[in-house]
């Protein structure tokens, strides 16, 4: 399917990819630039409700400690 992008930078997503991906007003999506290509991706509410609270309970101590252990382990090989 080819869009054309207006002057002012917006596009239409024809309805037929609404429809089969779900995508209404105000859904969410994200732009990823792979550096050949830019591919569109619904961000679903479910799987921002289900993520909260996921870091409860952790400190930046721990994340930076997980992270020195992650490179030590890169750089064995």
């Amino acid at each position: 399917m080819t869009i054309t992008i207006s002057e002012r930078g917006q596009m239409v997503i024809p309805a037929v990819i609404r429809k089969k991906y779900k995508i209404k007003a105000q859904t969410k999506v994200e732009l990823l630039d792979t550096g050949k290509e830019i591919v569109i991706v619904p961000i679903p509410k479910a799987s921002l409700r289900q993520s909260r609270g996921i870091l409860k309970g952790v400190n930046v101590k721990d994340l930076i400690a997980a992270r020195r252990e992650e490179r030590r382990y890169e750089h064995k090989d």
